[in-house]
């Protein structure tokens, strides 16, 4: 009887004399909405996560629930929002941003102009610099 006990222990992921910080073992973990062993984690189900966050859900109970940490449930809601913050800082149709694009492609437009220009009178040739005679 103790060995199947043995086994069974083994087949859920329980290790003896360990416990597992979120009290969850990693087979209900994966039952309850957490990833099976390899999976990693996709932008997509860390949204998710990070909007149960947002709405109000105790990190504790996500934690608990996903079999994750929870400094990295936080830093996932820290980078979350710290994106949320860059995307309304832009700005849409900002004519000055337009006109300084449009500026820097002129300038690199002449530069490019100038360097070849450079490169043609360096060449002997029609436009190759010539000393005078006199």
């Amino acid at each position: 009887m103790r060995e199947e006990t043995k086994k069974v222990e083994a087949e859920a992921g329980v290790t003896q004399g360990g416990r597992r910080p979120t009290g969850v073992t990693p087979a209900a973990g994966a039952i309850a909405g957490g990833l099976a062993p390899g999976q990693r984690w996709s932008a997509a189900r860390k949204r998710e996560v990070v909007l149960r966050m947002l709405r109000g859900e105790p990190i504790e109970a996500l934690s608990r629930e996903l079999g994750i940490e929870i400094y990295r449930l936080e830093k996932w809601r820290e980078k979350a929002l710290s994106g949320i913050d860059s995307a309304l800082k832009e700005r849409e149709n900002d004519l000055v941003q337009a006109e300084l694009s449009a500026a820097m492609r002129r300038i690199g437009e002449l530069t490019m102009q100038n360097e070849l220009l450079w490169q043609r009178v360096r060449k002997p040739g029609p436009l190759a610099k010539r000393r005078s005679s006199k």
